[in-house]
C-alpha cells in the first residue's frame, strides 16, 4: 500500500508542477514560451504538446492497475517497476526545473537518464504485449520523451549557433527525423509497439505544420517519414 501511495504521490507531484510552469509561471515564462522564442526546427506546433494530458490519463490508469496487480506478478518485479516508475517522475520533474530555470544542457542529461529509466521499465513486459494496463502507457512516454530529447538537442545547438559542421539547419533537422524515425521502427518492428509509432506520427505532422511552406524541405520529410511510419505499422501488424 506505502509503494502505491508514493506512486500516486510522484504522479501528482510531476503533474501539479508542469501546471504551476504554465499558470504561475515558472521563471516569468511558460513551457512554450520558452520552446518558440529560438528558430529550432525539431520542434512540433503548440498543440501537439497536448499530448501530455493523454499521457498523464494513461499512466494514471497504469498506477490504478498495479494497485490490482498484487497476486499477478511477484513482489521483486512489482518493487523493480515501481522503482522505475518513481524515479521517472523525478526526472520528469527535474527536466521541467531545469528548462524554465535555463540549464538547457541539464534538461538533456535528465532526459536520457529518464529515457533508460522508461526502457528498463518498457523492456519488463512481454515483447508484444501492448495492454493498456500494461505496456501501453510506458510505450507512449518513452515515445514522447525519446523525441523529447532530439527536440531539447537540436534547441541547445541552436541556442550556441551550432554551425553543424557545414550542414544546413534544415538538413540536419531531416537527419533528426531519421533517427527518429529509425528509433520508432525499431520497436514496431521488434516489439509491435504500434502506440509508440503513433507518437512519432502525430508529433512529425505537427513539425510539418509549425515550419509549413517557409521550411518546405522540412515539411516535406517530416510528412514522407510519418507516412513511412504509418505503412510499417500496417505492413508489421499483418505479418
Amino acid at each position: 500500500m506505502l509503494r502505491f501511495l508514493f506512486m500516486v504521490f510522484s504522479l501528482v507531484a510531476v503533474i501539479t508542477v508542469n501546471a504551476a510552469a504554465n499558470l504561475i509561471p515558472f521563471n516569468g515564462k511558460t513551457t512554450w514560451e520558452i520552446a518558440s522564442r529560438l528558430p529550432a526546427l525539431f520542434m512540433p506546433a503548440g498543440y501537439v504538446f497536448l499530448i501530455w494530458g493523454m499521457i498523464y490519463a494513461l499512466l494514471f490508469i497504469w498506477v490504478y492497475r498495479f494497485k490490482r496487480e498484487n497476486m499477478q506478478i511477484e513482489h521483486g518485479m512489482k518493487a523493480y517497476r515501481s522503482f522505475l516508475f518513481i524515479s521517472a517522475c523525478l526526472l520528469s520533474i527535474l527536466w521541467i526545473l531545469f528548462w524554465h530555470y535555463g540549464l538547457f544542457g541539464w534538461t538533456i542529461v535528465a532526459t536520457v537518464i529518464l529515457i533508460l529509466t522508461l526502457l528498463a521499465l518498457h523492456f519488463t513486459y512481454p515483447k508484444k504485449s501492448s495492454a493498456l494496463y500494461g505496456r501501453l502507457p510506458i510505450s507512449v512516454f518513452l515515445g514522447w520523451s525519446f523525441l523529447l530529447l532530439l527536440a531539447n538537442i537540436n534547441y541547445v545547438l541552436t541556442l550556441h549557433e551550432w554551425s553543424g559542421f557545414g550542414l544546413s539547419n534544415p538538413l540536419w533537422t531531416v537527419i533528426y527525423l531519421t533517427i527518429a524515425t529509425a528509433f520508432a521502427l525499431h520497436f514496431m518492428y521488434h516489439h509491435h509497439d504500434v502506440p509508440l509509432n503513433i507518437v512519432f506520427i502525430w508529433t512529425f505532422v505537427g513539425i510539418a505544420v509549425k515550419n509549413g511552406t517557409e521550411e518546405l524541405f522540412v515539411s516535406v520529410a517530416a510528412l514522407f517519414l510519418a507516412t513511412v511510419i504509418s505503412a510499417c505499422i500496417f505492413l508489421f501488424r499483418k505479418t
